[in-house]
Order: C-alpha cells, then structure tokens, then sequence
C-alpha cells in the first residue's frame, strides 16, 4: 500500500504539483489528502478536467494531474483525441484513476463493462499504464517513472496509473454541512406525497440506494422508480425522453448536485422542451457525498436562478422538513416544468444497502408499469 503524503510529496519534487479531476471513493485517500494539502481543483466532469489541465500546462510548461474515476474516462475521450494527444496539441498530462469493476474484484453492475475496457481503452489512446494494488510500494512508482513515464511526458505524451482497490493507505478529512435534514428524510417525504401512477427517475448514487430501500420497507414493488445507477449526470436527460413520452404521468426526477453540475446542459434542452409533467427535485448537500464528500461547486452559485434563466415554470427551495412540508405540495401542484432545491446533510446510513433487483429486471418492470 502506499502513502499518499510520500506519493504525494514525490510528486511535488517532480514538479507535479496542480491536481484537478473528479473524486472516486476507491481514490478517497488521494482525493482527501490534495484537497486538504495542495492546489486542487474539483471539476463539474472529466473532461473538463483535463480541458482545466491543459490550461494550467500552457500557462505554465509543467505537468497537470488529473484523477477520475474509469467511469468518467468516457467525458475524457474527446478532449484527449482532439486536444491533448500528440497528433494535436501534445500535451502531457498524468492520469490517476480509480479502476472500479476490475475483472476478478466484485463490485456493482454498472461498472461490469467499463472495467472490463478501462486498459483497453487507455491502449486505444495511446496512454501508458501502470496498474498499482495492495502490494505496491512507492519504490515500484518511482520506478515506473524514473525510467519511463517523465521520458514520454518530457514528449508530450501522457501516462496513467491505475488504482486497484486498497492501494492506498487510510487518509481521510471530515466533510460536513450546516443542514439538519438528511438525503434520506427528504426522499421518503417526497416518495409518501406521489400516487400510484407517479413515476420518479433517481440518479447514481445512494439517493437510488435509499430510495430501493425505502420502498421495500413499506413493502412496495420497484416498478415506478427508474435507479440510473450508473451514467452520472444523465438522470435528468432520461426523466425527459420518458416525460415527452408519457404525458398523462408526472414524471419526477430525484437529481443530485454533483450530477446536476456534471451535465448542466441538460437544463436548458429541458427548459426549451417545457414539458408539463417534469418535475426536478435536487438533493443539495454541495458534496460528492456517494464518492467520499468532498465538495461541489453548488454553495457557490444561485441556482435557482440557473433554473429560471433555463425556462423552468417556477422554483422552489426548502432547508429543513418543516419548509418541506409547506413547499412539497405547492411544488407537485404546479405546471411543469419545476425545480425544487432540498438543502440537506452529509450523511448516510453506515448499513445502507444496495438494489437486490438487478438493472435489467427493474427496466423490466419499469418498461412494464409505463405501458399499461
């Protein structure tokens, strides 16, 4: 395992010392110490980030660092073709990223092919690899550096690590909020004010993981709730290809504030549709709180008024159950387009569990319930 003050440190004397990207929870140890210790900046998706990178290598002459995800690799893929690779710009990044669903390694089915590709995929890019674990030390990084990666950044050419699960020592900062309502409270709130015939669409996340709870333990089947557990940022697309299509259904969509972010465009296709059925409901704990906590850039802008500027009908906002209970009904009452901003805390059940329905059996059912 390695330590991320002594990675981080043998990085800084390699003149690496700018960091940008999107936090992973299998990266949280690096995550949380840069952010605590270095020049770092959280992005809305990859590919801004390595836009973000770029910048700071023209302005400078030095190496970025970019961490994501593999997930993420996919917002990555144009900018790395048509920006930074050697037969464009050449411009050298070093890419840290978490490798979720490697092959061998259990983890949750949305990230079965990505991880199956990731090494693949960074082939296909001409990015060079290493892939780290457990057994790791910092001897093997310098290694791989000292006598091959700072000779193709010297290049122009970018390299990767990629981080297997422990491959880090424990390093963690404490992430909180001002806001007493719980993620959690909020949904169950939301979900108990719908009919039968209400359909929601919930982002990746723990917001879908509480919600799948949530309905079990009032022993209700799954059929109304689409659980986008992969795709981040790409909810709020989804809830709007099933409302222009399903307009006698109130169709609500159960948005993050890192997914929000993620693809912000999305707002504005919504907006110019005006579909009268849409109802967005944003989870807003200014967090990447599924991926480790660390913040979002939401506390820093008005929201709200992105929501109005983009066409939405009305907007509504509430910070505590009570200011919930008053807005809730005014909110599913309205015409849609609406957007309803929830401010809650960083925080979830340590026994929080996971979907037991896999992602085709609840499409399934969910194809189902949209057609009767």
């Amino acid at each position: 395992m390695i330590n991320v003050k002594d990675f981080v440190e043998y990085l800084n004397l390699l003149g690496i010392d700018f960091f940008c990207g999107v936090p992973d929870s299998q990266l949280s140890p690096f995550c949380d110490y840069i952010e605590e210790n270095c020049n770092n900046t959280i992005a809305a998706n990859e590919g801004n980030a390595v836009g973000i990178a770029s910048g700071y290598h023209l302005s400078t002459s030095k190496v970025p660092l970019v961490y994501l995800q593999n997930s993420g690799l996919g917002n990555t893929v144009n900018p790395i073709c048509s920006l930074t690779h050697e037969k464009v710009y050449s411009i050298p990044i070093v890419y840290i990223i978490g490798w979720r669903g490697q092959p061998g390694v259990h983890d949750e089915p949305q990230h079965a092919k990505q991880g199956e590709i990731t090494l693949d995929l960074l082939e296909i890019l001409d990015i060079d690899y290493i892939v780290i674990n457990k057994e790791t030390d910092l001897e093997d990084i310098k290694d791989i550096f000292e006598n091959d990666f700072l000779e193709k950044l010297k290049l122009g050419a970018s390299v990767a690590i990629v981080v297997s699960k422990s491959s880090f020592e424990d390093y963690k900062i404490e992430k909180s909020n001002e806001n007493a309502l719980s993620r959690e409270e909020a949904i169950q709130k939301v979900v108990d004010c719908l009919s039968e015939e209400d359909i929601i669409v919930s982002t990746t996340g723990k917001t879908s993981r509480e919600l799948f709870e949530y309905r079990e333990t009032k022993n209700q089947g799954h059929e109304n709730d689409f659980l986008t557990v992969g795709s981040m940022g790409h909810s709020s697309s989804i809830a709007l290809g099933i409302a222009l299509n399903n307009k006698e259904r109130k169709i609500i969509c159960f948005d993050g504030d890192g997914s929000v972010l993620m693809h912000m465009g999305a707002i504005s296709t919504i907006g110019s549709k005006n579909p009268e059925n849409f109802y967005h409901i944003m989870f807003n704990n200014s967090a990447h709180e599924s991926v480790g906590g660390l913040p979002t850039v939401m506390s820093d802008i008005c929201i709200s008024n992105v929501f109005s500027a983009c066409k939405y009908n009305n907007v509504y906002n509430a910070s505590n159950i009570d200011e919930l209970n008053e807005v809730l009904p005014k909110f599913l009452n309205d015409k849609g387009p609406v957007f309803l901003n929830i401010n809650v805390s960083i925080e979830s059940r340590k026994d929080l569990g996971r979907p037991t329905t896999s992602p085709i059996e609840n499409k399934n059912s969910f194809m189902k319930k949209l057609q009767k």
